[in-house]
């Protein structure tokens, strides 16, 4: 089993473009955060998968200046895209990670890997609050999915949200796809007051204030140092609030 990391990105952002290219701490852009973060997994490889607009030349070019392997394919047929970067890069399982989520826990996506070596499954995510995490609002996890699980949702619906979200038909069918998890941590379960995803320019100034202030005291900070901090601040606790009731998933 060939398991990659394959990351979604693309400049277009409607409510903050060209996001992923901002500078978001020590002169490190938000894209740039969350692949080292990623790097810190060994033997992995890593792809960036953005869409044939030409408004993603610059972010070609950004990445190939840092030896980032970059895949170019639909702009809105975004499961075909990965498809077509997996087959490129002689994957048999993928990691999917979204690029605008700097909290994004590297351990998380080694569970994942290591999990998916010892099973048969057609997809693996982690589990909280008895949903499906990439249907939350903290950005803290990827997911796991075989290639032929993608192929195979390619070839069996033209459904528009299936090929737009990649997975969502997969874990939506547990009778036609094997669905396992990993649970949360248990410190997260029945938490839904944390957003850390970046949409626009809230999120975005408010996952730099917690990274800046954290990565500061310690570099190697987890998940419960991003919690205890988010629940000190209490101006941070209603701005995430507001931001998650305004942009329900």
């Amino acid at each position: 089993m060939n398991i990659g990391i394959i990351l979604q990105a693309r400049l277009g952002s409607t409510r903050l473009p060209g996001k992923i290219l901002k500078e978001f701490y020590g002169g490190k852009t938000l894209l740039e955060i969350v692949i080292s973060n990623l790097q810190k997994i060994s033997d992995t490889k890593i792809i960036v998968a953005t869409s044939v607009n030409p408004d993603n030349d610059e972010l070609e070019t950004f990445l190939k200046e840092r030896g980032i392997i970059v895949f170019r394919g639909s702009e809105n047929d975004v499961l075909s895209r990965f498809i077509e970067a997996a087959d490129a890069n002689s994957l048999d399982g993928v990691v999917r990670i979204c690029s605008d989520n700097p909290f994004l826990s590297w351990r998380g996506v080694e569970d994942l890997i290591n999990k998916a070596k010892c099973s048969d499954a057609d997809y693996i995510g982690f589990r909280i609050n008895h949903m499906p995490s990439i249907k939350t609002h903290f950005g803290f996890w990827g997911e796991y999915v075989k290639l032929d699980a993608l192929k195979r949702v390619n070839a069996t619906t033209d459904d528009s949200l299936a090929h737009e979200h990649v997975t969502i038909h997969i874990y939506s069918h547990p009778d036609d796809y094997k669905c396992e998890w990993i649970e949360a941590p248990e410190f997260l379960q029945g938490r839904n007051d944390i957003r850390l995803t970046v949409d626009n320019l809230e999120d975005f100034e408010n996952a730099q204030e917690v990274y800046t202030t954290l990565f500061e005291a310690n570099p190697n900070f987890g998940l419960a140092d991003v919690v205890k901090y988010i629940d000190s601040n209490v101006d941070l606790q209603k701005s995430m609030k507001a931001m998650i009731e305004n942009n329900q998933k």
